[in-house]
């Protein structure tokens, strides 16, 4: 029967176990991602409206030649299937390392993992509303007295799909942190010391993203600094390794008598 439960950190397993497990969860993956990409391809009328809608002006993407109406459709759909999986995918592989995490290690860090897909999505969200409106508006307009300007449908999905998609795990920087405080290479004290830095690395970061163009960046480094801030609270609520060994050990309950 497969195995879909993470296992118990003391629970012995064969090395044969161990890629039987990670078999299972590779099959829940790719089952999981088909689905998504299926559904998408099923409704693409109402996919294709959705991706259009960020565009200004009611503005519809042109296609060239006899397959790119159906082969662009196809790559939109697969698009949109991975960024609906991907929180499934995470998921599946947070749950095939979960066994390397000790019972308590395992209580302080599983209600921060809740917000992995709580901060995709909330990437995601951004990415739609935000970033790609002003991103679209302020591209398309650029000189536009002096240019014909169309859109082509496949370089649009794909600009598209590779803004959310991005946005979504750079709205990971929280659990990053969070990871790196845990492992204790960095601790609060550093990150709050050295906020400049992490300001500097982070408006670089949102330099590479998707957009190219000033506004846009700007756009999307706002939330990134919110983001680096409010690691820092979680960071603090975890603690750093060497704080956890000075807090006093859990009473252990009492054994009970011997029958």
């Amino acid at each position: 029967m497969p195995r879909l439960r993470a296992a118990k950190f003391d629970e012995q397993m064969t090395l044969v176990e161990h890629l039987d497990e990670l078999r299972n969860r590779i099959i829940v993956s790719v089952a999981v991602l088909v689905v998504a990409c299926g559904l998408c391809f099923w409704q693409n009328h109402l996919l294709i409206q959705i991706a259009n809608q960020p565009l200004p002006g009611g503005l519809k993407p042109i296609t060239f030649g006899v397959t790119e109406p159906f082969m662009t459709t196809m790559k939109l759909s697969i698009y949109a299937g991975i960024l609906i999986a991907l929180p499934v995918l995470l998921y599946q592989a947070y749950a095939f390392l979960l066994p390397a995490m000790k019972p308590t290690e395992r209580r302080v860090v599983l209600p921060f993992l809740v917000l992995v897909p709580v901060l995709f999505i909330a990437g995601v969200v951004f990415s739609y509303f935000v970033v790609v409106p002003a991103a679209t508006k302020f591209l398309l307009h650029f000189n536009e007295g002096e240019f014909n300007i169309q859109v082509r449908a496949s370089n649009y999905y794909s600009f598209l799909i590779t803004t959310l998609i991005a946005l979504g795990l750079v709205f990971q920087v929280p659990m990053g942190i969070v990871a790196l405080t845990r492992l204790g290479i960095l601790t609060p004290r550093q990150l709050s010391h050295n906020r400049r830095y992490a300001y500097l690395i982070l408006a670089i970061v949102a330099m590479l993203l998707p957009g190219t163009d000033p506004v846009t960046m700007l756009i999307e480094l706002v939330p990134l600094l919110a983001l680096f801030e409010f690691s820092l609270i979680l960071a603090r609520l975890v603690g750093t390794p060497a704080e956890r060994a000075a807090s006093p050990p859990e009473a252990e309950p009492p054994a009970s008598p011997a029958s």
